[in-house]
């Protein structure tokens, strides 16, 4: 099964290269609008929520937020119950970016699915959330489990 690895690998690259450009055409860097999307969803999110949603660290999420903070895009405000946490806020700036980016994220499915039939793109949603899932349970897996063995 490892073309299966190598050709989502490329895949994922090439999409990662043609979703980078169309971000940066909203003034956005690469992953952010995956973070603003998590906000579109649940603004007030503290980093370490976000990050969990997001399937990266923390620390990555911070740095995220301090660049679109200094983009006008976000705001940090202590949590109202408890002072020690943290919590990212849209802005008006934020909120305005949701339909372009999401248009634009449609036009690049629609574009690269296109030679798809409609019965192909549902299979291919499906197969992919499988996948998604079972890799998902990998990451929770404990790190010394040798996945050999199992």
């Amino acid at each position: 099964m490892v073309e299966f690895l190598d050709l989502h690998s490329r895949t994922s690259k090439v999409l990662r290269v043609l979703s980078d450009g169309a971000m940066r055409r909203h003034g956005l860097h690469l992953g952010q609008n995956y973070l603003l999307a998590a906000l579109w969803e649940q603004d007030g999110g503290t980093p370490g929520e976000l990050a969990t949603a997001l399937n990266v660290t923390t620390p990555t999420v911070v740095k995220m937020a301090d660049r679109m903070t200094a983009a006008g895009l976000l705001t940090r405000r202590r949590d109202d119950r408890d002072n020690r946490l943290v919590r990212l806020w849209l802005t008006d700036a934020g909120r305005a970016l949701q339909q372009p980016v999401e248009a634009e994220r449609r036009s690049i499915e629609e574009r690269v699915t296109a030679d798809l039939t409609d019965t192909e793109r549902e299979h291919l949603m499906r197969a992919l959330a499988k996948v998604y899932r079972s890799a998902s349970e990998l990451l929770r897996e404990p790190a010394d489990r040798d996945p050999a063995t199992g």
